[in-house]
């Protein structure tokens, strides 16, 4: 008998050192594969410096990607802690399509039950967003923003064939405009989601390791 394949690995993306913390913190069973968590630093050229160099290690050429972190949300109605699953990554070098968004949606909803999840496209930028700007990205469909998501998707898929998905946890919104993270509400509240959505990470990453029919 043959030897079972080794499953693909799962990189999970970050950007932040508190976002780091949360997913470090977080539940690290059930996962099927090996699974790496990187910090990319902040900021689209970090992104895609850090994902590049990292996909480059022959262990993970085969790696499903997934970015994660906090984002702005754009529409109006959204609240700190919501959830942001992509179904593409935009920004000015163009768009990547994400893989698997509705299995995501089911998985979030079980592991943070009560929090609202949102689907739609997710805007890249190389500055934080505020004020008009958020508006004018509403007005193209966007539904949320943050630096880093739409350079980490393009960077793995320039490196190879492989699954890529982006889910972020909406850390300010119109009505609710971020401070300072981590010292008011809105970043305590979104940083206990991150924290918690790590099953669904796996969930997403199994699904992907099913044999095609």
């Amino acid at each position: 008998m043959g030897t079972k394949p080794e499953p693909a690995p799962l990189l999970i993306a970050c950007a932040l050192g508190i976002e780091h913390l949360a997913l470090r913190s977080g539940d690290r069973g059930g996962a099927d594969g090996p699974v790496t968590v990187l910090r990319t630093g902040m900021g689209p050229k970090a992104a895609e410096r850090a994902v590049t160099r990292i996909l480059a290690d022959p262990a993970l050429s085969e790696a499903a990607v997934l970015a994660t972190g906090f984002c702005a949300g754009l529409a109006p109605g959204m609240h700190p802690g919501d959830l942001v699953v992509a179904e593409e990554t935009r920004d000015a070098h163009g768009s990547t399509p994400c893989v698997g968004t509705e299995l995501l949606v089911k998985e979030l909803v079980r592991a943070v039950p009560g929090r609202t999840v949102h689907t739609g496209p997710l805007m890249g930028s190389d500055h934080v967003v505020r004020g008009h700007e958020r508006s004018d990205l509403l007005a193209t469909g966007a539904i949320a923003v943050d630096m880093e998501s739409a350079s980490t998707l393009q960077s793995a898929v320039r490196t190879g064939v492989r699954p890529v998905a982006a889910v972020r946890v909406v850390v300010d919104a119109p009505e609710h405009e971020l401070v300072r993270i981590g010292t008011v509400r809105g970043g305590i509240s979104a940083f206990r989601v991150l924290r918690a959505v790590l099953p669904a990470f796996y969930e997403w990453h199994r699904s992907l390791l099913l044999p095609r029919r």
